[in-house]
């Protein structure tokens, strides 16, 4: 019963402890910019010591590249509305609410600004990169395993390009907010494309 209380409790706090660190981390990635606080800025702002972030993150890039990973692989849970077509502007939809929430716009140049850092910021774009490839791959996947006529030529790099990468953009220029239409607009081009190009 006290070992298994042990467990529990230090995995608690310290999914607490780390919450509490990246929200800190994103107010001041949102108020400063990029490279303007310290590790004691967000300590303190997240009401902890110094030494436990230090323990867990090493430093501050490896703190930051954590929390944009974070904070951009979408959790939210994958779409199955029946179709390809429902399933992508789902997904788009999603995508959508989360780099236009309250925290969205400043994680995103946080990722951007990480990407210019040397090899960890590599990384964590590639890491950030690969986590959409794969989710979008899944979505391509099931609309084939339901016999779906799914263009041959559509792949997940094709729909992070056409579909993702333009709301990225706007977000980054803080042109804001992304209506559905245009969200779905992104989607019904795409389908529309490849179905004229195979033909």
């Amino acid at each position: 019963m006290n070992e298994r209380q042990q467990v529990r409790r230090p995995g608690g706090r310290s999914a607490r402890v780390g919450a509490q660190v990246h929200q800190a981390v994103t107010e001041l990635i949102g108020e400063r910019g990029y490279g303007n606080f310290t590790v004691g800025e967000v300590a303190a702002r997240a009401g902890v010591a110094d030494s436990s972030i230090y323990r867990r993150w090493g430093s501050l890039e490896k703190l930051l590249t954590d929390v944009a990973l974070t904070r951009l692989n979408a959790r939210s849970p994958m779409p199955d509305s029946g179709s390809l077509a429902g399933d992508l502007r789902t997904y788009a939809a999603q995508v959508a609410r989360e780099i236009t929430g309250p925290d969205g716009p400043a994680v995103l140049h946080l990722a951007v600004a990480l990407s210019g850092t040397g090899e960890q910021g590599l990384r964590a774009g590639q890491e950030l990169r690969g986590e959409r490839t794969r989710q979008l791959q899944a979505v391509l996947d099931r609309a084939r395993e339901r016999g779906e006529d799914t263009p041959d030529g559509l792949d997940a790099l094709e729909v992070l390009d056409h579909v993702l990468a333009p709301m990225y953009v706007r977000v980054l220029f803080g042109m804001v907010p992304l209506a559905p239409d245009y969200v779905d607009g992104l989607v019904d081009r795409l389908l529309l494309t490849h179905r004229v190009d195979q033909g």
